[in-house]
């Protein structure tokens, strides 16, 4: 059952799990950036690889969270209500944004498995999704990078585009991701 119309903010669920979200990707960004502080094959940096791929696999799991968050408890109403094409807009973003929330992880995840590491989830080890190639990995490392560096620019669209409605087109976009006020 949708809550849609007695709310004027996203489920808490919702809410918490899209800046636990954020929080961890900042994490994951960090600590593949930071890396490079630390010589190849140094406890630090294989420490900070593994905490990478542990959180990215996080925000894996919790994608699935979210959109069934969204899915159980609805989204609240935009008030004042957005054009038609402000509308298509924030879905071809949000899409965009989902898919690079699924994508990047299974990228990752398939990137270790054929280059025959272990794929580390906090204690556990996840079993290879693919036999060993090293070509592939290589080619599978490049692309999870290439779409790295255009999450940044995701990111930076959907944080600019809340603020840009909260401050020049004064609607409620921000504030339903920052109250639970019903």
């Amino acid at each position: 059952m949708s809550t849609q119309n007695v709310r004027n903010s996203y489920h808490p669920l919702s809410i918490g799990v899209h800046w636990l979200t954020l929080v961890l990707l900042i994490a994951v960004y960090a600590l593949i950036e930071l890396r490079g502080l630390y010589p190849k094959g140094s406890d630090p940096r294989e420490a900070m690889k593994a905490w990478h791929f542990m959180l990215g696999l996080t925000v894996f799991g919790l994608v699935f969270l979210r959109l069934a968050a969204i899915r159980i408890f609805g989204a609240p109403a935009i008030e004042p209500p957005p054009s038609k094409w402000s509308r298509l807009l924030a879905a071809a973003m949000h899409g965009a944004l989902y898919a690079f929330l699924i994508v990047m992880p299974l990228l990752g995840w398939l990137a270790l498995s054929a280059d025959g590491k272990p794929v580390p989830f906090f204690g556990l080890q996840l079993p290879a999704l693919i036999a060993p190639d090293k070509a592939l990995a290589h080619n599978l490392e490049e692309i999870h990078e290439t779409i790295g560096t255009v999450g940044y620019f995701l990111i930076g669209l959907h944080a600019l585009a809340a603020l840009y409605h909260h401050y020049f087109l004064r609607d409620n976009t921000l504030r339903r991701m920052l109250t639970s006020r019903r």
